[in-house]
């Protein structure tokens, strides 16, 4: 019962393996995975050989790859090619509030110059003066917000109709930061006129 094993025993397992290890693989077996093409084959070699070497070659590739996707973002804002726009820009819902924006007169698009207006009027020191910028300041506020309230309920009720299975957070503040940038600045370039149904 307890008693150790042969000698033969235990020397037969290791010229099983043995005798395995020398036996050449039959030339029809699969080798568990296909041959790659010559094309493949030839570009893993190049993509090998391109690999850098140290550290400092590896870092100044990828700053170099950093500089060319901003290079095509900054075309594609320019251009409004949906491939390389930013994450925050890109697919059809934001591309909807981009549109709805752009083909409407907005208020808040003209707060900066109306700002500058209003500060050099504040600047004069007559009579009256000071109290009629002070309400042209509040009107304009007030126009902003009431314009950006309808602004926004609208356009909710058009996502929601369009888009009834995607997600829309964030598309309503997206828009509304797009109408407070004047209509030649406003990045990505708007795609449709003024009037235009989007």
């Amino acid at each position: 019962m307890f008693r150790s094993r042969s000698k033969d025993e235990q020397a037969a397992p290791t010229k099983v393996t043995a005798d395995q290890a020398q036996q050449p693989r039959d030339p029809q077996a699969p080798k568990g995975r296909p041959t790659p093409r010559r094309s493949e084959a030839q570009s893993q070699r190049r993509s090998l050989a391109q690999t850098p070497t140290n550290r400092k070659e590896a870092s100044r590739r990828q700053r170099e790859a950093r500089r060319a996707d901003l290079a095509r973002q900054r075309e594609a804002l320019a251009s409004g090619d949906e491939r390389y726009l930013p994450a925050r820009d890109k697919g059809p819902v934001r591309r909807f509030a981009r549109d709805y924006v752009d083909s409407r007169f907005v208020v808040a698009e003209f707060f900066l110059p109306l700002a500058v207006i209003i500060l050099v009027l504040s600047m004069i020191q007559a009579g009256a003066m000071q109290t009629y910028v002070l309400l042209l300041w509040m009107l304009v506020i007030a126009l902003i917000v009431v314009n950006s309230v309808v602004i926004a309920f609208q356009l909710k009720r058009q996502l929601r109709k369009r888009f009834p299975d995607e997600n829309l957070r964030g598309a309503v503040p997206y828009a509304l930061m797009r109408t407070l940038q004047m209509r030649r600045l406003r990045l990505p370039k708007p795609q449709v006129k003024r009037g235009e149904r989007p």
